[in-house]
């Protein structure tokens, strides 16, 4: 049943739900409605009732011959009145003996009313003077409303299921007509937005979202590929060369320096392009969004692992300063690629100094790389961020993803990075985590 309805298309399940709930409650009505009719109908005949029985009282009184139509009976629910057999059981009789009328079906009579009025005897016992009619054209009636009330409730629902057919097509066409431009829209357009301020038109809006992130990130996507393919063709053509020129020319083996100097030339092709290749799969899973949960990280001891990875250079001095221990909510990982990235990046910027400072700062932590290199115009400070972006591309170093890598590992947690100017001159760059 659950397959079936949800195979049903929004139209025909609004149009059964609001058809099953009219029907429901136009019987329910009609059902109220009929019992209401016939306690009204009983009601005002067991006035009629009560009448006749008051006129019969002062027969009873007086001792004389009761009108037709009527029985007495004593307290016992015998009759005294010579016209037959006790009329009523002991339960309708205690009934009427209180006061309140009874309905008694009998299997030739069909259902009757009973109402009785209290009078005492000429000797003083208590009589009880019962006045009676049939029910049976009221239970007829009844019957028969029913029935056409039924009728009437089920031609009402039906007439609410056509107009809630016609209403759910009406009020769902521009749905259809925006599923429609929505399929034919091409990359850059968007849908028209309703002039009226109704749910479609929120719908709208939040399409034409949609649409505009789906194009960020295709053309974020055809740029990283783009910018990916030409990184990638310079190591590639580099080690190529390397190689054809070592075929070309099979007399320079004998030449062991030239030899050597190849091999380094290879090298150093190879480990730039694997570290580009590195870079890339770092950014494509930040990307994807896939990153194990926080956890608090020491970032002093990290700062200090990451120094010692750094190789060996004398001309530039590296000084860290941390007040006291701090803890960032990310994982070792993602810390280790971030100081890795900003800690190679200054020291091949400095001139001679790079200061490192870990400043807790309230609910975050402030990790300050400061150089004495030639800085960063201020021009240049949000672009650095971006990917495959090179200040100086004749240098030759770097792919341009470390910075762009280290900008979204850090915003994948919550935190900033900037650059600005360092107090030694050059540059400053700013990370700022959450504590963890």
């Amino acid at each position: 049943m659950t397959s079936w309805w949800a195979r049903r298309s929004l139209r025909t399940r609004i149009t059964l739900v609001v058809g099953i709930v009219a029907v429901v409650a136009l019987l329910a009505v009609g059902r109220v409605a009929g019992g209401l009719l016939f306690s009204a109908l009983v009601e005002s005949g067991d006035q009629t009732l009560t009448e006749r029985a008051a006129a019969a009282t002062g027969a009873v009184a007086g001792g004389t011959t009761v009108p037709p139509g009527v029985r007495v009976v004593d307290a016992a629910g015998s009759p005294v009145d010579g016209r037959g057999p006790r009329p009523v059981d002991a339960d309708a009789l205690s009934r009427l003996a209180a006061g309140q009328p009874a309905t008694v079906v009998d299997g030739l009579l069909g259902p009757q009313r009973w109402v009785a009025v209290a009078v005492p005897a000429p000797d003083g016992s208590p009589r009880l003077v019962l006045a009676s009619r049939d029910l049976v054209g009221a239970a007829s009636l009844f019957a028969d409303a029913a029935r056409w009330l039924a009728v009437a409730a089920l031609l009402g629902a039906v007439g609410v299921g056509v107009a809630a057919w016609v209403a759910t097509r009406v009020a769902l066409r521009p749905v259809d007509r925006m599923r429609v431009a929505a399929a034919a829209v091409a990359p850059g357009e968007r849908l028209p937005v309703p002039p009226s301020r109704d749910e479609l038109a929120a719908l709208a809006v939040e399409i034409n979202a949609l649409l505009a992130r789906r194009d960020d990130a295709v053309g974020r996507l055809e740029r990283f590929t783009s910018e990916a393919a030409h990184e990638l063709r310079s190591p590639i053509a580099a080690l190529r060369a390397q190689a054809d020129v070592a075929v070309a020319h099979p007399e320079q083996a004998s030449d062991q320096a030239s030899v050597d100097e190849t091999w380094r030339s290879v090298a150093r092709e190879a480990a730039r392009l694997s570290d580009l290749v590195g870079d890339l799969l770092a950014l494509a899973r930040a990307d994807s969004g896939e990153r194990m949960p926080a956890r608090p990280v020491d970032l002093v001891d990290a700062v200090g692992e990451a120094l010692a990875r750094l190789p060996e250079e004398p001309l530039v001095a590296m000084t860290l300063w941390a007040p006291m221990p701090v803890t960032v909510a990310a994982t070792p990982a993602e810390v280790a690629i971030v100081l890795d990235n900003v800690l190679a990046n200054a020291r091949r910027h400095a001139a001679t100094v790079v200061h490192v400072s870990v400043v807790p700062a309230g609910r975050w932590v402030r990790l300050l790389v400061d150089d004495d290199g030639p800085g960063i115009a201020p021009a240049d400070r949000d672009r650095v961020f971006d990917r495959f972006t090179r200040l100086a591309p004749e240098a030759g170093e770097g792919s341009g993803l470390g910075l762009a890598l280290v900008a979204r590992l850090v915003a994948g947690r919550g935190g900033t990075t900037r650059a600005t100017t360092s107090p030694d001159g050059g540059t400053r760059l700013v990370v700022r985590w959450p504590v963890g």
